[in-house]
């Protein structure tokens, strides 16, 4: 299906600057290369694709290695959004996370994407946030 793209499960060689782009193309938080590479070089799982060299998409989990883990920076180039890349990105990063709960949030009106995926709204999910205002006025809480 991705015969075209290259993945890769490290972060060795990672374009920081190229990797802070893609997910600003994507409207994830706006953190500069350095801030991206500390929290991908400090993840537990991550995945990124490639085309022809490029970064199309990657993602990133954090684990206890036993039982909880955390989903985080899901991306996918807008040129190749709905052909199934942000969907394998996922599942292979939940597949290495066997057996462990996985919580995320997801960008306000993505919530259906991750529903497709198995994923369930919390009844009891909440955040203690280091702007809770800016996150109030992206619609991520009340």
């Amino acid at each position: 299906m991705f015969e075209e793209l290259t993945f890769v499960h490290s972060t060795d060689g990672v374009d920081y600057e190229e990797l802070a782009e893609l997910l600003r193309s994507v409207n994830l938080a706006d953190f500069n290369a350095e801030t991206r590479r500390r929290a991908f070089e400090g993840s537990d799982v991550v995945l990124f694709a490639y085309q022809d060299g490029t970064l199309v998409g990657c993602g990133r989990a954090l684990s206890d290695g036993a039982y909880e883990a955390a989903l985080y920076d899901v991306a996918v180039a807008p040129n190749l959004q709905g052909r199934g890349l942000g969907r394998y990105l996922t599942q292979t990063i939940f597949d290495e996370l066997e057996g462990q709960n996985v919580i995320l949030f997801a960008s306000v009106g993505k919530e259906s994407f991750y529903e497709k995926l198995g994923c369930v709204h919390m009844k009891t999910g909440m955040a203690h946030w280091r702007n809770p205002e800016r996150m109030r006025e992206r619609g991520y809480s009340d």
